[in-house]
């Protein structure tokens, strides 16, 4: 009995003693140990569960999630570099055929600018953002500009008024060749030169036939000094910087760009300036809601919409005057593009709905969900579509977008900051001034 229980646990022994030494073999030529080993796919497993479990729709728009997250998942691997993985992760976010739902990192200007825009305004951090932005301040260093990619080629899309950009004279419609001789990179070409010079070479007219066209300069060195961009601030500081009277046929047009209008502050900027400022006494109004980001409440249109409400005149000790009417009573048009999204075509569909003015430009980007921002563990952000938007109860607008009432094509490319969109609506204001 004695030996039998000797060789039984001598097995025993034997079977624990080979599997110490055979298991972590097995597990040290397993394909799944580098897999799991990597930061990249740690990150890729989070941006997965994020968006399974925060998705505004269960059934995912109809993909099945688990086989998109192993058909990626071996692709993570593969990558040779964080650019890689970061077009990894969108292309498999773009499977599920929605907008606001992207990942991005510090080397886009998007992270920043979501940032600012929904944790700006003394918005109370959450913990996954205090260790990466211990300052509260959402910055980086740029020019202010915003690109379009067109058959490889990189084009200024807008440009912030008053921004370094804006200052040193380059235009929409210049194609940028390089930065101080490098690639351009909207983050990383200008990342620790805030207050340097740096040397932009861009190209203004388009070649004919592999040549420069005679009639213009092809080629131009432009000098840019970058500065820190606060993405809290910028867009209501590039708004205010917009307002301009354009004065044609003795009428007084007024122009304000708004470049977000995610929070109160915007709005209330606009409203300021509309009734005591510098809109005050505009024959007409544009309001051009193109590019930037969305954000905002359909409520920003009361000021157009409200019923008549009375007239209030100050009169100062002097005898003087001042009577403000709280609404814009006076023509007004909108301005639309394919980078209008989000609330800025649920505004630009209520303005139609209720004919305010006319809508100018091209059709909206059809981007109409509701998004929200998660922070990942190494500080990138997967943006996730959490709710879907309808109007008037079962209007949908997300993939479809707004027709505007004058479509106004824009050639984007060699356009030499030609506005055609911006030129027909100051003709259609002066048609009814």
């Amino acid at each position: 009995m004695k030996k039998s229980l000797f060789l039984l646990f001598k097995r025993l022994l034997l079977a624990l003693s080979l599997s110490i030494f055979i298991l972590p073999t097995i597990w040290v030529n397993s394909p799944l140990l580098p897999l799991l080993a990597k930061p990249e796919t740690r990150i890729f497993e989070q941006v997965w569960q994020t968006v399974n479990d925060n998705f505004y729709d269960p059934k995912m728009n109809g993909v099945n999630w688990q086989v998109i997250k192993e058909k990626y998942k071996p692709e993570v691997l593969q990558a040779k570099s964080d650019q890689e993985v970061a077009a990894i992760f969108n292309q498999m976010l773009s499977e599920l055929k929605t907008s606001h739902t992207r990942y991005y990192t510090q080397d886009d200007l998007a992270y920043y600018q979501l940032l600012g825009i929904f944790y700006g305004q003394g918005i109370e951090l959450p913990k996954e953002l205090k260790k990466f932005f211990p300052n509260r301040k959402f910055e980086y260093s740029g020019i202010g500009l915003f690109t379009k990619e067109i058959n490889g080629k990189t084009f200024v899309s807008s440009i912030l008024d008053e921004s370094p950009a804006d200052k040193a004279g380059l235009k929409v419609g210049d194609q940028i060749i390089n930065v101080d001789g490098n690639l351009y990179c909207p983050i990383g070409s200008f990342a620790d030169k805030a207050g340097q010079t740096v040397k932009m070479l861009i190209q203004r007219s388009p070649t004919v036939g592999g040549t420069p066209s005679p009639q213009l300069s092809s080629r131009q060195e432009i000098t840019i000094v970058p500065k820190m961009f606060d993405a809290s601030t910028m867009f209501l500081e590039a708004q205010m910087a917009s307002i301009e009277i354009l004065e044609q046929e003795n009428k007084k047009i007024g122009y304000v760009h708004i470049w977000s209008n995610a929070a109160d502050p915007y709005q209330q900027q606009l409203q300021n300036e509309l009734i005591y400022g510098r809109l005050k006494n505009a024959d007409g109004l544009i309001l051009d809601l193109r590019d930037g980001w969305g954000g905002g409440d359909i409520s920003y249109l009361n000021i157009f919409t409200a019923e008549q409400s009375p007239s209030v005149t100050h009169v100062q000790r002097n005898g003087r005057r001042y009577t403000y009417n709280y609404q814009w009573k006076k023509p007004v048009v909108m301005l639309v593009n394919e980078g209008s999204r989000s609330s800025k075509e649920i505004l630009a569909f209520n303005f139609q709905q209720n004919q305010i003015g006319q809508v100018i430009g091209t059709k909206t980007t059809g981007a109409v969900v509701a998004g929200r921002p998660y922070i990942m563990q190494d500080g990138s952000l997967v943006y996730v579509a959490v709710a879907d938007v309808f109007l008037n109860d079962n209007q949908r607008l997300e993939g479809k977008g707004v027709t505007p009432d004058i479509n106004v094509p824009f050639s984007l490319e060699y356009a030499q900051g030609v506005d055609p969109q911006k030129q027909k609506a100051i003709e259609t204001l002066l048609k009814v001034l």
